[in-house]
């Protein structure tokens, strides 16, 4: 198909595809698919290699929060059934990043719920990242706190922090559609905040809200030009008590076409497959895996997502190896070329041999960008993985998730069409709803 021979080689010289090009990606059919996916794992394999980035969400402030992100469960007037909690203490936090840390996870995303946060909140949050580092050499961390004020990013930076996460979400043309507590002005406003305080920008959309095929282009060109080192990919969870609770428009097909145009825009930039990849991708996981470099591991914001020791065997099952805390996600000339993380002269992800961290984990969470994602939390000894190899690191990780057991399907009235969504065969899994469970347990 020359279409896709065409976008191979513009990704491998860097070079922006057109929105044409990137629309016809989308509108290909499933008799093609295959051989989408395969060119943009050419592109995969030659910027990353066959890596996968285990990255770890710390939800420090669950629910309670003011905005009214029409995707969230915690957002303003929400009725879904979450946990509720507010700021976790830092050793808490620490003790539950350790669970993510023991899995094979090298990136801890911190998340808070809420508009943004106070003076007294980056203090807090930059103990919680001391006590982090302190306790685990070589961990990177990302904050996603929402909406920074002028001199916060800067703040967190001297705390520690490695990057900080805000999404984007959707288009800008629809934007008001979905919030009105803020503007799409005001998202860009906090990824150019973190750029130029140093940290690496991470900055991504969520599929599914209804929106047209232009609306995803839009927004993923949007991304390009405020150049981010990561690109988190949510699939909408479509949580009961929420305005978008009815919205299942994805198929598993629908989400690889999409994950592939995202690579074909932004060939070397950290894809991650964040909230919602086990709902919507389900048995196609595997191959969503030659089009992004990074998952995260365990539990989302306010849902379950797949065991942790599930998550290591599809990747070595696939043929793909769990990136090592050693290595740099990033390709050299973008750990090298921007200020961001990859030029910490402190340790951190700048003080990986060849500079650059890569991720910001934040997926869909972080300022509410989600109620997407999530994280799970069961303590875990650091020790339980190491020595043990491969196989230890399975059965520690098999900890990391609350969600080791799978829920029986509902049962369909009907059997819908090929390529049509299924929402018969996963049932969203809400973290801790109607349990004694603890915060990030």
């Amino acid at each position: 198909m020359d279409l896709l021979n065409t976008l191979v080689d513009k990704g491998l010289r860097r070079e922006l595809p057109t929105r044409e090009e990137a629309l016809a990606v989308l509108a290909t059919s499933d008799d093609d698919l295959l051989e989408v996916v395969a060119a943009a794992g050419k592109l995969r394999r030659h910027w990353f290699g066959r890596r996968v980035k285990l990255n770890y969400l710390v939800n420090l402030k669950s629910g309670l929060c003011p905005e009214d992100c029409s995707y969230c469960s915690q957002r303003l007037g929400s009725k879904a059934d979450i946990l509720k909690y507010t700021w976790l203490k830092p050793d808490q936090a620490s003790e539950a990043a350790a669970a993510g840390l023991a899995g094979g996870a090298k990136r801890v995303c911190l998340v808070a719920s809420g508009r943004g946060p106070t003076d007294r909140d980056v203090d807090r949050v930059s103990q919680t990242i001391k006590a982090i580092k302190d306790q685990n050499e070589g961990v990177e961390v990302c904050a996603c706190l929402g909406l920074l004020s002028d001199g916060q990013a800067e703040r967190l930076r001297e705390a520690g922090a490695d990057a900080y996460n805000h999404n984007l979400n959707t288009s800008e043309s629809t934007y008001g559609d979905i919030t009105t507590t803020h503007t799409y002005a005001d998202r860009v406003d906090t990824v150019h905040k973190a750029h130029a305080a140093g940290l690496s920008a991470c900055s991504g959309l969520i599929a599914g809200m209804g929106e047209s095929d232009e609306d995803l282009v839009d927004v993923v060109f949007s991304l390009r030009e405020l150049d981010p080192d990561s690109v988190p990919v949510n699939f909408l969870i479509p949580f009961e008590g929420t305005p978008l609770a009815k919205e299942w428009n994805l198929s598993p097909q629908r989400c690889l076409r999409i994950l592939a145009m995202v690579r074909f825009v932004c060939p070397d930039v950290e894809v991650r497959i964040a909230g919602g990849r086990e709902v919507h991708l389900r048995s196609m996981q595997p191959l969503a895996l030659h089009l992004a470099n990074s998952i995260f591991l365990g539990d989302y914001l306010t849902s379950e997502g797949q065991a942790g020791k599930a998550d290591l065997e599809m990747i070595a099952d696939a043929g793909f190896e769990v990136e090592g805390a050693d290595q740099v996600t990033l390709p050299q000339h973008r750990a090298e070329a921007r200020g961001g993380c990859g030029s910490h002269e402190s340790a951190g992800c700048g003080s990986h041999a060849g500079g650059g961290c890569e991720s910001h984990e934040d997926a869909g969470c972080g300022s509410h960008e989600g109620g997407v994602c999530g994280t799970a939390s069961v303590p875990v000894a650091a020790d339980a993985v190491g020595a043990a190899g491969p196989v230890g690191a399975a059965v520690a990780a098999d900890a990391v998730s609350a969600a080791t057991t799978a829920e029986a399907a509902a049962e369909a009235a009907s059997v819908p069409a090929a390529g049509e969504p299924r929402t018969d065969l996963v049932a969203v899994r809400r973290r801790g709803a109607g349990t004694d469970l603890a915060p990030n347990a």
